[in-house]
């Protein structure tokens, strides 16, 4: 079985409609369903026992509860969203925390501009701060109006809307704060670092310092 990387690169590029304007990405096609796609199985969470991390260049990390994040402004989003797997759903409604707040509400600073997001089964995502500052991302809690599902990654996603999808991780434990750039677990393994989905992004090329195809031994659905 090829990994995922390779069998995107060998997939077909289908038409964007022209009818969609600027809004849909080249090479996606807008679906009204929301395909469910994630590694490993979906966890399970007891909120008593859950905590959100923020660690790494910071003066001092601090660990955030559930009903700490309830506490903060909560913020509405309504975005497009564009996975790597080519599809886009717009209009999707979520709800949560910007990170400015989260930041501001504990005098955090953060002197890097890099972070890694780290979720369960060991998943990380790298992102650059300025992404997670943006006004269409959000620490989200809530989607279309319900908390979010366990399969959409209750308690607790980032939504980068001006990312990838796969940017977007689900089952979010904590927020590393890096001084270099590093790639996370689907960078290292053929996807692009920044996954800018209109500079269609997807692949990864130079940037990485892997062998050129070492994402071809490993093996993914």
């Amino acid at each position: 079985m090829h990994n995922k990387a390779l069998r995107l690169r060998k997939s077909r590029s289908p038409k964007t409609d022209p009818a969609l304007g600027k809004r849909l990405p080249p090479g996606q096609v807008l679906t009204e369903r929301f395909p469910i796609l994630h590694e490993g199985e979906i966890p399970d969470y007891d909120l008593a026992n859950w905590s959100l991390r923020l660690f790494g260049t910071l003066a001092q990390p601090i660990e955030l509860r559930y009903a700490d994040l309830q506490a903060l402004p909560q913020r509405q989003l309504r975005c497009d969203i564009h996975c790597v797997t080519r599809w886009s759903k717009f209009d999707t409604e979520w709800s949560g925390v910007h990170l400015q707040d989260l930041l501001q509400a504990f005098d955090i600073q953060p002197t890097s501009a890099f972070v890694m997001a780290h979720a369960d089964h060991d998943y990380q995502t790298n992102l650059r701060l300025d992404d997670l500052l943006y006004p269409d991302s959000l620490l989200a809690t809530h989607y279309a109006g319900q908390p979010l599902s366990a399969q959409h990654g209750w308690p607790l996603r980032l939504v980068v809307a001006g990312r990838y999808f796969w940017k977007s991780a689900k089952w979010l434990r904590g927020l590393e704060f890096v001084e270099q750039e590093q790639a996370g677990f689907w960078e290292q393994n053929g996807f692009h670092l920044h996954a800018d989905p209109f500079a269609e992004q997807r692949f990864s090329g130079d940037e990485l310092d892997i062998a050129e195809d070492a994402w071809l031994e490993k093996e993914f659905d």
